[in-house]
């Protein structure tokens, strides 16, 4: 039996609503977010994914918990245990029976530097909540101990159709409903197509800056 594709979600989800603009696609809402004056609220933005029918069939139709990614993310990172050496691949080996593919021209997000093992194990950990990516971005930046600290995000295209993942159902009742997880587990190739400066507000006397970067995933 083959894969499944699933629906589009970003057709049922734009145009959107926010800050007294309306906004054609996700890339449009994200850059809203970035240049406003307020901290986007994650929050308000689930309430409309858990509303959206398309949303439902995602998560309904996958059987993979935060649980899960956690100890598959755990596991796939693992380089010094030689005794469950075994382990990523078996794990990753029965995840991908229950994968599906990703629709084209869905937009992904996700915050701070790409790491380097991403290519090597085509595993990507993903929000469809842009809010979510922004304010993991400003957790991020904040850590660093710098006088200008770089906030750095990505948004992420689907551009083929055999990329395999699967949404994360999460708890309702915690604060994990706000990260709309979607964890890429196979890809060709993922290639920065750009690289965008945009000026940040100004925090007391620390200048701000942030780095979008656009990533194509094939």
């Amino acid at each position: 039996m083959g894969k499944l594709t699933l629906p589009l979600l970003d057709s049922s989800l734009y145009p959107q609503i926010w800050q007294q603009q309306t906004l054609l696609n996700p890339q449009a809402l994200l850059m809203a977010m970035l240049t406003a004056d307020i901290t986007p609220d994650a929050n308000t933005f689930t309430r409309q994914l858990l509303a959206n029918d398309t949303y439902q069939d995602w998560i309904n139709s996958s059987v993979f918990g935060r649980y899960l990614q956690r100890n598959f993310t755990a596991f796939s990172q693992q380089t010094e245990d030689s005794f469950n050496i075994d382990m990523p691949s078996l794990f990753r080996q029965e995840l991908m029976r229950h994968a599906q593919y990703l629709p084209l021209e869905q937009v992904l997000f996700f915050a701070g530097n790409l790491p380097k093992i991403v290519r090597q194990t085509k595993v990507l950990s993903t929000t469809v909540n842009p809010a979510t990516a922004v304010i993991n971005a400003q957790k991020l930046s904040r850590k660093v101990m710098m006088n200008n600290p770089t906030m750095i995000i990505n948004q992420v295209v689907i551009r083929d159709k055999q990329v395999l993942g699967f949404p994360i159902r999460h708890n309702k009742r915690t604060s994990e409903r706000l990260r709309n997880d979607v964890l890429i587990l196979d890809f060709q190739d993922l290639r920065l197509v750009n690289e965008m400066n945009i000026k940040g507000k100004k925090r007391s006397n620390i200048e701000e800056s942030i780095l979008l970067r656009s990533y194509e995933l094939r």
